[in-house]
């Protein structure tokens, strides 16, 4: 059998890149059309929402606009701001302005790495979240601190201590302004931002009711809702009171959870298995979604005011694809990077 020539080597090749991609994250742009993913290979691809959700869609329609090597590892984490797309991979975040991606000039406006303790560390940036009151935009990852960034300088104003393993996720309470962080050393920590002072740690493992010592402490995700927070990862998926630190509804869930977020009187959740999990706040599992990846890790539901004809929910893990449901409760179509 004769051996494949360049050309058959090369579709060998992004064959075996498709096979084993991973896609990290996502951000929806500020006009609420576009969709940006992030895979392990460092790439960003862009996909048309409008384009894809229209009448005349094609299968074309559901290929990126454009991609572009943005990170020379894994693309993270990524937000938006109303002008910028943020991306973070290994050790520093870049800024792209999305007017110059939708004309697929995929120039980097700037870079930025944290002050880190040696020049050699190069962590992970896990997450990144906007702080809009403060225009700032915090960081945290792989050194177990969460940097806080002026985003109209570009200075690093400050870091937050008390991780003693590193970050996996971040969430903002708005009205306090409060942020929560939830890593690998199994606590929730809970910071004001006017003092840079840690306020709560609640160490979820150590509650019998939440604890599955056999996947470990990790907490790999986390939302805030006014009072109430949800959080899971090795320990049970689990709907806490943040005033009195208490555990009020634990989801029977077993597989470890990567991606929660709270949606009006629901709480939706992916991880480990193929589906997208539909959650009443008493614990009843009111649907699982099933999705195209075998794992999910993120999560991204379009609520830009300015496209209410692009409102979905997308999901994207362990496979080249996205998947998007234009109702919460079935999967229409997959976008492929």
């Amino acid at each position: 059998m004769d051996a494949p020539g360049p050309l058959g080597q090369v579709e060998v090749f992004q064959a075996l890149r498709q096979l084993h991609m991973t896609i990290f994250s996502q951000s929806i742009s500020p006009c609420g059309k576009f969709l940006a993913a992030g895979n392990n290979y460092g790439q960003i691809a862009i996909f048309s929402l409008s384009a894809a959700l229209s009448s005349e869609a094609k299968e074309e329609s559901k290929k990126p606009v454009v991609t572009f090597q943005a990170h020379d590892g894994a693309v993270y984490s990524m937000t938006s701001t109303d002008r910028h797309l943020l991306s973070a991979g290994d050790g520093e975040v870049k800024a792209w302005l999305w007017a110059d991606i939708l004309k697929k000039g995929c120039k980097e406006l700037w870079r930025r790495q944290p002050p880190y303790r040696t020049s050699l560390e190069v962590p992970e940036i896990n997450a990144l979240l906007l702080v809009p009151k403060e225009n700032a935009l915090i960081l945290a990852g792989g050194d177990c601190q969460l940097h806080t960034m002026d985003l109209e300088t570009g200075t690093f104003t400050r870091a937050l201590r008390g991780h003693t393993d590193y970050i996996h996720c971040l969430a903002l309470r708005e009205r306090s302004p409060e942020v929560l962080s939830g890593g690998e050393d199994g606590a929730v920590r809970l910071w004001d931002l006017r003092t840079a002072k840690e306020v709560q740690t609640i160490e979820v493992y150590k509650h019998e009711e939440c604890s599955r010592p056999q996947n470990g402490r990790w907490i790999g995700c986390l939302a805030t809702d006014s009072d109430w927070m949800v959080c899971g990862g090795g320990p049970a998926l689990t709907l806490w009171h943040l005033r009195s630190s208490t555990p009020t509804t634990v989801f029977p869930m077993w597989a470890p959870q990567r991606h929660v977020t709270f949606y009006q009187d629901l709480i939706l959740s992916a991880g480990q298995g193929p589906c997208a999990n539909h959650w009443q706040l008493s614990g009843e599992l009111k649907a699982q979604v099933p999705s195209s990846s075998p794992g999910l890790l993120s999560l991204s539901l379009n609520q830009q005011p300015a496209a209410p004809e692009c409102k979905v929910l997308t999901a994207a893990g362990n496979s080249c694809r996205v998947d998007v449901f234009t109702n919460l409760g079935y999967r229409a179509f997959s976008l492929s990077f």
